[in-house]
């Protein structure tokens, strides 16, 4: 059984981050997110870089698609540029996993605005022409870090925290008086086919930090994993999930609270969390301990150093921990 992080960090210095992040999970390491350095470096700036043939520029009210790229789209492009330069560098001979994170395709929707105001999100050819864009950017940008590192194994996470709000037609208008309409089953999962097939053989993981995603779609999909807090499950989630791994696909299982900020739980309180929501599954051990992955509950931005440091230790002790529990 494995652990990893999510991908965003604290701090602004992504050589230092890089460092420390290879080193304490040389099996699945994320590739470092410091939102912390601005705009560029937060969720949705960070993917804008990667929507091929679309133009982006920061406005007061976010990100908007635009005719050519503002000053912000290209920071955030250059941005991208020298990160993935440290991360070629850093990472020569390093042979694990690393997970790149992007935002997904519903939630870019949900967020971008159109050149005219409102969200692309209202906009059936928006969405559309979105989600083909951030697949085709997503999938060049795995063939570059390929290219790269080819010792590594890869992994894509999208980041798709307003999936729930988009299919359950909860997403505010620019007014704040009404909602957007609801984004139906077969558009949603032609977007994750999408881009799950760009990226060849690397495997798609959704992580959703908000109650209510739909594995059920996902699994009729061609996405490999989810990425889900423990502290959301449901009935119905926990119901799905066993079925879910029998399918031969991964769980990342959020175990450590990420609030309140810098404060690191026991091993025995994350390992007792994971054996809460793994051992009533009853499946094959063996199984489970191929397919779950621990993490924390959400990104460790708001954090300092050493605590974080410290939650990253804890997970990769308390998965060693619910290994052997679980065969017994």
């Amino acid at each position: 059984m494995r652990a990893t992080v999510l991908g965003s960090f604290p701090g602004t210095d992504m050589r230092a981050t890089l460092r420390w992040v290879l080193g304490e999970l040389p099996d699945l390491a994320p590739v470092p997110e410091l939102p912390a350095r601005g705009p560029g470096a937060q969720m949705i700036g960070r993917a804008t870089p990667l929507l091929e043939g679309l133009a982006c520029d920061l406005q007061p009210g976010g990100w908007r698609l635009t005719d050519a790229s503002g000053v912000d789209h290209r920071r955030a492009r250059s941005l991208l540029r020298q990160d993935l330069d440290d991360l070629e560098e850093l990472a020569q001979g390093w042979s694990g996993t690393l997970k790149v994170s992007v935002a997904g395709p519903l939630t870019l929707a949900a967020q971008l605005e159109r050149p005219r105001g409102d969200k692309a999100l209202a906009d059936h050819g928006a969405r559309a022409e979105i989600a083909a864009s951030l697949a085709e950017g997503v999938g060049n940008l795995l063939a570059d870090l390929r290219r790269r590192l080819p010792d590594v194994t890869w992994m894509v996470q999208l980041d798709e925290p307003m999936l729930p709000a988009v299919m359950a037609g909860a997403v505010p208008t620019a007014s704040g008086f009404s909602r957007h309409r609801a984004v139906h089953a077969p558009e949603v999962a032609a977007a994750m086919d999408a881009l799950a097939i760009s990226v060849g053989d690397a495997p798609v993981v959704v992580h959703c930090c908000a109650s209510g995603l739909d594995l059920a779609l996902l699994g009729r999909t061609r996405i490999a994993g989810v990425s889900l807090p423990s502290s959301l499950l449901g009935s119905r989630d926990l119901d799905a999930l066993g079925p879910w791994l029998e399918d031969g696909r991964q769980l990342l299982l959020g175990v450590h609270p990420t609030w309140p900020v810098d404060t690191p739980r026991s091993v025995d309180d994350v390992a007792g969390t994971a054996l809460g929501v793994l051992r009533p599954l009853d499946l094959d051990p063996e199984l489970v301990r191929g397919a779950v992955t621990l993490t924390p509950d959400c990104g460790l931005a708001g954090w300092t150093h050493q605590p974080a440091v410290t939650c990253i230790r804890t997970l990769v002790r308390a998965s060693g921990l619910v290994a052997e529990h679980l065969g017994r």
